[in-house]
């Protein structure tokens, strides 16, 4: 899919005539006659082409004066692919509001992270995607606040605080809006079952309170999606206090800007069930964002699957189990540090190096629901360890503490916002940083979808099993006609073989 497609008026029309639910997301349909707008797969009668406007992003609807339609709920759309595919100025921005970053810091606070004026942020997102970054902040507390609205029994005050809204007029005001309902009407009409993102959950505490709020979830993603290899990266890899596999869900902790939280994620045949514990509500929206980019629920895997089919050694690959994501993380320095620590080891090493470090310099939490028992250390605690206490050789040492230095310094920064070009030539610069673990990081912690690994062992095996060409060169050259999916390629590849990353624990 290509960008813009809200531009093109004839291919929109035939996405919402046939209902086609892999283009939600992609654009919105504005209704001239009623003022409401939807997602494509709306499952009401299309209205009359002449009817209909197309806007990139559901702030940009509601900037012109549409409200949110209430039985396709487009709020609660996947959100586009192009945000995690693309390493461009608007890609970035949209990482980072999604991240909540306009509402802790301010536009201004956007812009200093991007490295660009306020005014050409706001520009470029404006010409883009019809709103500019107060815009979509909204949008997005909107949305929040109607999770919180129909998940949780919480005062419409504590919502209002937890979503990010400066005041409950502003919180009424938005809310009436956008759904064009108000915060009570919108509790009142539950229980209800939608194609959103909400299921039935409870709270105990309060926003502001000590107790942590518990809210189940429904994260929506374009079909198909092969859960084996996203959860079975996650589990065989999971850190022991960090992450566990418990009754069929993936649990971990999240370190998040007001506080912590435990996630518990299950596969669904049609979403992804989300549990969030959270010390404090007010990182719910910042929360799911980085369970969304951990799992690649962005993705668009129609997209994705037709390019690497034009590979006829890939094809039967794709065919037989379509729908692979590219397993990421929620914390990119975490991810970075356990790169380091996975150098020329097995597996159960990497994990056995990372839970000494997190039982020693972790901070604990409390989980009374399973097995976690910290969050992941900070690279501010890691470069207070002494490298002498490190059981790995000297070489590998001075990887680990040039790393975790520079993370703590902020010299090195692997967010959301970063530069992808940039950030590899920086992390190749340092001692220990060879092709494979700048790639790695590259494809998990960065979230490049063309990050390619052709050094890898698992891969080069996997290619000549299949015919491919095994020499890192030679591999490269052949897989130029994967791009910009060769990360995804990488998934296929890895799927061949019998390691546990690629089966759903049992």
């Amino acid at each position: 899919m290509q960008m813009g497609m809200h531009t093109d008026t004839e291919r929109c029309v035939r996405a919402v005539q046939s209902k086609d639910a892999r283009f939600d997301g992609w654009f919105f349909t504005a209704v001239l006659t009623t003022r409401i707008y939807c997602r494509p797969s709306c499952p009401v009668v299309p209205p009359k082409p002449e009817n209909m406007t197309f806007h990139p992003s559901a702030a940009a609807c509601q900037q012109a004066g549409f409200r949110a339609c209430k039985r396709c709920r487009p709020d609660t759309s996947p959100g586009s692919p192009e945000w995690n595919q693309r390493a461009d100025l608007v890609a970035r921005a949209m990482r980072l509001v999604a991240d909540g970053v306009v509402d802790r810091e301010g536009v201004p606070g956007l812009a200093a992270r991007l490295g660009y004026s306020t005014r050409q942020v706001e520009r470029q997102l404006l010409a883009e995607l019809g709103a500019g970054p107060l815009a979509l902040a909204r949008a997005q507390r909107a949305q929040t606040a109607r999770i919180l609205i129909e998940t949780t029994p919480l005062p419409m005050a504590e919502i209002a605080f937890a979503a990010g809204f400066a005041s409950i007029r502003t919180f009424n005001d938005t809310v009436r809006e956008v759904f064009a309902l108000s915060p009570s009407e919108l509790r009142a009409r539950l229980p209800k079952k939608s194609p959103g993102s909400t299921l039935t959950s409870s709270v105990s505490g309060s926003a502001s309170g000590s107790a942590p709020g518990v809210l189940s979830l429904r994260l929506p993603f374009r079909l198909p999606l092969n859960p084996e290899n996203l959860f079975g990266h996650l589990a065989a890899t999971a850190v022991p206090g960090v992450e566990e596999w418990r009754d069929g869900a993936y649990r971990r902790t999240l370190r998040l800007p007001y506080g912590h939280g435990i996630v518990a994620l299950t596969p669904r045949s049609d979403h992804i069930a989300c549990r969030l514990t959270l010390s404090d509500l007010r990182d719910l929206t910042v929360a799911i964002s980085r369970c969304r980019r951990l799992l690649d629920l962005d993705a668009d895997p129609v997209a994705v699957d037709d390019q690497l089919r034009t590979d006829p050694l890939l094809a039967p690959l794709v065919d037989k189990a379509p729908g692979r994501r590219v397993p990421r993380t929620v914390d990119e320095a975490e991810f970075a540090v356990r790169a380091v620590l996975g150098q020329q080891v097995s597996t159960a090493a990497a994990r056995t190096h990372a839970a000494r470090l997190v039982t020693t310099h972790g901070d604990p939490v409390d989980d009374p629901e399973g097995g976690l028992t910290h969050l992941f250390p900070a690279p501010e605690a890691l470069a207070a360890v002494d490298p002498d206490a490190l059981a790995m050789p000297r070489t590998r040492r001075t990887t680990f503490t040039t790393l975790v230095h520079q993370l703590a310094e902020g010299s090195l920064n692997l967010g959301v916002e970063s530069d992808w070009t940039e950030t590899r030539a920086r992390l190749l610069a340092l001692p220990g940083f060879g092709p494979w673990t700048v790639d790695v990081i590259a494809m998990r912690a960065l979230g490049d979808p063309d990050a390619f690994l052709p050094t890898d062992l698992g891969m080069r095996r996997a290619a000549q099993e299949l015919g491919l060409p095994s020499t890192p060169a030679a591999l490269t050259a052949r897989a130029a006609a994967w791009r910009p999916w060769r990360a995804y390629a990488v998934q296929y590849l890895w799927a061949t073989d019998s390691h546990p990353i690629n089966f759903l624990p049992v």
